[in-house]
């Protein structure tokens, strides 16, 4: 009679991921207070709304009836229409797609070009950290936000060239961060090790200091996740945003919906509460997540 039984390395790789997902997933949630909770549900069905945004939507957002314009909520308009008759709901959920997607897309690019530099500058110091800081001083000395409207002005607004100018505008001040972190890092006994050893500037770079700052990157990106989605609305809702017709939260609550802000308030109440509930539940669940995972805040309870 023979058993039949997993090989030692298979059985040693799922017992591996049983307690990888027990320690970084599972703890991590059980020590998270009822607001982080809330907070990462809520975000967990706005993004599954705007993923699904085909499935989800009621009607086309780009496509209205006139006959059907200025509509209060109803059963068969959820948030009712605006002044051409375009289904407010669907918008606001096809908005979340175009407006969450930029805003990952700006912290995505915003974090890797603020890491490259840091690191560049952090690391070797001396006149290369001097030239780099000098132009990242006249970088961010403009006001962020008055280079945004130039720019975008200059450029002309579409969703590439406002992802790619407030990428630009967000990286200069991360930077800063990331690069005082990686002097510290520097600064370590096993860099100096590293180097003796023969390792080369980019090795030691990419395998012994990125790592090192990579949950500082994290947390930076979830901060700035926040206010990149509010800085989005806002360009939209003075108009150097996703143009019209696309669907975006802050061009929606410009336009006509100011000008029936008595009369249809529902053109303006959706998109709003649409920002403020998702940037709400952002901060809610990246600081209950920062402060679980921070080894100076555990044995904190739940509020």
């Amino acid at each position: 009679m023979t058993t039949s039984s997993a090989p030692p390395n298979a059985t040693a790789w799922q017992s591996y991921r049983v307690s990888w997902v027990q320690t970084r997933l599972v703890r991590p949630l059980r020590r998270m207070p009822v607001t982080g909770l809330a907070g990462g549900a809520i975000l967990a069905v706005f993004t599954l709304a705007t993923i699904f945004a085909p499935l989800v939507a009621t009607h086309d957002p780009n496509t209205g009836d006139t006959l059907d314009r200025l509509l209060a909520p109803s059963a068969d308009h959820w948030f009712g229409t605006d002044q051409i008759g375009r289904d407010i709901f669907s918008r606001v959920v096809w908005g979340g797609r175009y407006t969450l997607g930029a805003s990952l897309a700006v912290v995505t690019l915003s974090v890797v070009a603020a890491t490259v530099i840091a690191v560049i500058s952090g690391y070797f110091g001396g006149k290369v950290d001097l030239v780099i800081q000098r132009l990242v001083d006249a970088w961010i000395a403009f006001p962020a936000f008055v280079l945004l409207i130039a720019l975008i002005s200059l450029l002309g607004p579409n969703i590439r060239n406002v992802i790619i100018v407030m990428s630009l505008a967000m990286a200069g001040t991360m930077s800063r961060v990331l690069r005082a972190n990686v002097i510290a890092v520097k600064a370590a006994g096993y860099i100096e090790t590293a180097r003796v050893s023969g390792a080369t500037d980019l090795r030691i770079m990419v395998f012994h200091v990125l790592p090192q700052i990579i949950p500082l990157v994290l947390i930076l990106a979830s901060v700035q996740l926040g206010g990149v989605i509010l800085s989005l609305a806002a360009l939209g809702f003075l108009g150097f945003g996703i143009p019209p017709p696309t669907p975006e939260w802050g061009s929606m609550l410009s336009g006509r919906a100011r000008e029936y802000t008595y009369s249809a308030y529902w053109l303006g109440l959706f998109p709003g509460l649409a920002i403020t509930i998702t940037v709400l539940s952002l901060t809610l669940f990246f600081d209950s997540l920062r402060d679980v995972l921070d080894p100076r805040m555990r044995g904190a309870g739940r509020f």
